[in-house]
């Protein structure tokens, strides 16, 4: 695919046996749902002290989300589609009309 962004793939071993790409996969998924779920909280903290203590975690686990995806990418276990220009004018309008929406 033309417009796909990657990198050389690493051969991991096949079978029913996990393997390194199985695993990172698995972290990553886990690190994202942490990442959504400290989000949650700190929204819902009762206090300023509670809110730092979820803002320290977050931060840290978007971070390790990130080294993960990072280290996936480089072995390309994870690739990326680049938009066209079109797509991305289409959805900054819908954005840009939502928005305006939120503020009539």
């Amino acid at each position: 695919m033309e417009n796909e962004i990657s990198n050389p793939k690493t051969e991991v071993p096949t079978g029913i046996a996990l393997n390194d790409k199985d695993y990172l996969e698995s972290i990553l998924t886990c690190l994202k749902e942490l990442v959504k779920n400290y989000a949650t909280a700190m929204t819902e903290a009762s206090n300023g002290e509670l809110y730092e203590q979820y803002s320290n975690a977050f931060t840290s686990i978007a971070n390790m989300q990130r080294e993960v995806y990072e280290v996936m990418f480089e072995n390309g276990w994870y690739n990326l589609t680049q938009a066209n220009n079109q797509k991305i004018q289409n959805k900054f309008n819908t954005l840009s009309k939502e928005y305006q929406d939120l503020n009539a």
